[in-house]
């Protein structure tokens, strides 16, 4: 599933959308949920590296963008890792912006990327 799915959607809740995070809940007005995460393998790490914009300006307004952009530059290239992906998601209201940077670092076996899914179940 593509994160704009969320477009034209107005979120009531979102959990997780901090530096450091593994995972975000997005709770929609009209009962659907989203979990953005990174499905654990063996030797890799993906994370929320930073975010810029307040995540109350996505909150009880209709989203107007909800976009994914990866790059695989070397300008910022972390210090360790043998692989890594940078994978960015923007999403706006007429409220304002807010902009994800994801970083996923492996060994360069393993998946660095960011998953995007409907949640079915109320626990997922």
């Amino acid at each position: 599933m593509n994160v704009n799915e969320l477009q034209g959607k107005i979120i009531t809740e979102i959990f997780g959308m901090y530096e450091g995070s593994d995972s975000i809940i997005f709770v929609c007005e009209d009962g659907t949920r989203y979990k953005m995460f990174h499905d654990q393998d063996c030797c890799e790490t993906v994370k929320i590296e930073s975010v810029t914009g307040d995540d109350c300006d996505l909150l009880n307004t209709r989203i107007s963008l909800a976009e994914e952009v990866t790059n695989y530059s070397t300008k910022d290239k972390p210090k360790n890792p043998d692989s890594y992906t940078y994978t960015f998601y923007k999403f706006g209201t007429i409220k304002g912006y807010v902009d994800l940077r994801w970083l996923g670092e492996s060994n360069g076996y393993y998946s660095e990327s960011v998953d995007f899914v409907k949640l079915e179940q109320p626990n997922d």
